[in-house]
Order: structure tokens, then C-alpha cells, then sequence
């Protein structure tokens, strides 16, 4: 009963508010103003703030709201592992198989103290061209043998 004379009262504030500011010339103010001041009663009018009402004193429905907070937590923890952990038990498996199975052999990265190889063979240099043959790529290309592409 305080919730709905409390609600009534703050529309006709509101509105009252919205009176002096039309006023004042300040029309479109005014309607903004007046038409947050009717959302309190229009609260009151559909049952809203009864209910609410009920439900704020309710032991139950805030233990109801409790366990729905607990089941959301639970529900963003799960997600949150699941994300960080790559996924569901047969990803996890597939993904270890194909790590074992392109693993490189332990002695493959060693180097081959037995035989003595001889340094890789280096393209022989080209010589330069005139300025101004048209080459505008020879720039690019010297930077590409240099890193062996």
C-alpha cells in the first residue's frame, strides 16, 4: 500500500515538474519529463510493483534468486575451463595423437659430427644492371636471396 502512494505521489511530481517546464517554453523537455513521471503509476496500474513487492520480502524467492546466481557462476566457470583447457576430452586425445605423431626423433636435431658436409653452395652474384633498365625489382630480389628465398 506505502509502494503505490509512494509511486503516485513521484508521477504527480513529475508532472508537475513537466508543467513549469512547458511553461517555460521548453516543450519537448517537458514531454520527456512527463513521460518518465507516468512510469511509476503505470507501474502501480499493471501489478508490477505489487509484485515486486511481494517478492522483496519473500525468504523463498531470494533463495530462488540465490541458486539461480549459483547456477549461472557454475555455468561461466565450466565455460571458462572448457576454453582454456582446448576443448572436450576427444579433442584433447586427437590433439595429443597428432603431436606424437609429428614429433621429430630426439637425434634429428643434432648435428652429424661423423661426416663433414660441405657449406651449401651460394649462387654466384649476378652483376648489376645499368640504371634505368627498367628493373625496379632488384632491390626486392637482393633481399630475398640474402635470406635464401
Amino acid at each position: 500500500m506505502i509502494a503505490e502512494t509512494v509511486c503516485s505521489a513521484v508521477s504527480v511530481a513529475g508532472l508537475g515538474i513537466a508543467a513549469v517546464t512547458a511553461y517555460r517554453k521548453r516543450f519537448l523537455s517537458a514531454a520527456r519529463i512527463a513521460a518518465y513521471s507516468l512510469v511509476p503509476i503505470g507501474l502501480v496500474m499493471t501489478g508490477v510493483v505489487g509484485w515486486l513487492a511481494d517478492t522483496a520480502f519473500s525468504p523463498t524467492a531470494w533463495a530462488g534468486f540465490v541458486v539461480l546466481g549459483g547456477a549461472w557462476l557454475l555455468f561461466m566457470i565450466t565455460r571458462a575451463v572448457e576454453r582454456r583447457g582446448g576443448g572436450t576430452r576427444k579433442e584433447r586425445k586427437a590433439a595429443k595423437a597428432a603431436a606424437e605423431r609429428d614429433a621429430v626423433a630426439p637425434a634429428a636435431s643434432a648435428p652429424s659430427l661423423g661426416q663433414a658436409s660441405r657449406p651449401a653452395a651460394r649462387p654466384a652474384a649476378q652483376p648489376r644492371r645499368a640504371e634505368g633498365s627498367g628493373d625496379d625489382f632488384s632491390d626486392i630480389e637482393a633481399i630475398l636471396k640474402k635470406h635464401g628465398i
